[in-house]
């Protein structure tokens, strides 16, 4: 989902307070979509940077642990603008609520055919697309709530997240019991959702939290009335409280990208507000934008560069095999990736296949943006 500088995706600038489109958000989701390629496609086995990789159970937060956060992060400030949008157009809140629940659907069942293509096989459940279809519906829908009222709900999904980990008992286990294998959340997947293809459904609950955090910052930065220098300290002081209330949360019910921890939700939320808040200073205050049209390309077009690269991964460099020098055959996957290391040796052929993966996406991004297509849901 792209956002709207009081704008319509289409480029409709009709209306009285059209403007252009706030760069430093495209930069920051095009951040988070480089990110995820280069964590879901490093190439080191275990030579990987640790940060690339998850944090162990309960063991703190790595940059991997980033990305998802980050991206609902920026789906909430971008639902403020559409919500703009549609008001300024005069269309009835029906329309809105019906293209709300139209996104979701699509992003469900896009998440679908995706983990269906990973399965080889028909799938319904709760993958990364479904969770953030769900978050993004919540948020969209109250989003037209003063600000008040979304962070007392905000804050009261993540209070009753955190207390039914720490209070409610699992049964011959106890209360606030939180391992990896035995866990309120754990317990509930297995013993309820689990069967229905439903595990995860709980963690909609700190996601749409996390979202709805996002409408708040979008809020700040769509006011007229606040200058450009007032809505810089509001992201970066704002943030600053957000992770440190998260860090100190952390003391009580670890950091937990897992179970989305309501520590975690705001430490990353805080995280992505201080950098969101960097980024709108330099981009659009400062006017420092060249060195971030790389970021643009790939935040322009977050879906196609989500979608995309995994279903040729696939169906095509899964799916295709190439005849080795030594008459076998391997996926075309594997091939490239004997041919980078036999050159360049275990590392450095690693990060070769990583780092051309990576540009070979952003250049089919940037022949989709030269041609003004753009992926939408």
């Amino acid at each position: 989902m792209d956002h709207q500088q009081e704008v319509s995706q289409s480029g409709d600038s009709h209306g009285p307070k059209a403007t252009k489109r706030l760069m430093s958000l495209d930069a920051f989701r095009g951040l988070t979509i480089l990110g995820m390629l280069l964590v879901n496609n490093i190439a080191l086995d275990t030579d990987t940077p640790r940060n690339l990789t998850h944090a162990p159970w309960n063991q703190g937060i790595y940059f991997a642990d980033l990305i998802f956060p980050w991206f609902l992060f920026i789906v909430g400030v971008a639902i403020t603008y559409a919500a703009a949008s549609h008001i300024r157009k005069g269309l009835p809140l029906w329309r809105y609520d019906l293209k709300a629940f139209s996104r979701a659907a699509s992003l469900i069942l896009l998440g679908c055919l995706i983990d269906s293509s990973l399965a080889k096989r028909p799938v319904f459940d709760l993958g990364v697309l479904q969770i953030i279809g769900l978050a993004y519906l919540i948020a969209a829908l109250l989003v037209e709530l003063p600000v008040s009222r979304r962070m007392i709900i905000a804050v009261g999904l993540l209070a009753m997240h955190w207390a039914a980990i720490r209070f409610l008992p699992i049964p011959g286990v106890g209360s606030g019991v939180f391992t990896q294998n035995q866990n309120l959340i754990n317990h509930l997947n297995q013993t309820y959702l689990m069967p229905f293809h439903l595990n995860g459904l709980i963690s909609v609950i700190p996601t749409s939290a996390l979202a709805l955090i996002g409408t708040v910052i979008g809020d700040i930065l769509r006011r007229d009335e606040l200058g450009q220098r007032h809505k810089t300290i509001y992201l970066l002081a704002g943030g600053l409280v957000l992770a440190l209330i998260g860090w100190l949360w952390n003391l009580d019910l670890p950091f937990n990208k897992p179970v989305w921890t309501s520590s975690y939700i705001l430490f990353t939320s805080g995280l992505g507000s201080i950098l969101l808040g960097v980024l709108y200073l330099l981009i659009d205050v400062r006017m420092w934008r060249m060195w971030a049209f790389p970021l643009v390309i790939f935040g322009m077009n977050a879906i196609a560069a989500y979608v995309i690269p995994i279903l040729v991964k696939v169906y095509v460099l899964q799916g295709w095999t190439w005849k080795m020098p030594d008459g076998s055959t391997q996926p075309l996957q594997a091939a490239i990736l004997h041919a980078c290391k036999a050159h360049f040796g275990g590392i450095g052929g690693g990060w070769t296949y990583t780092a051309s993966y990576i540009l070979v996406w952003w250049l089919v991004l940037l022949y989709m943006y030269r041609k003004k297509v753009f992926l939408r849901i």
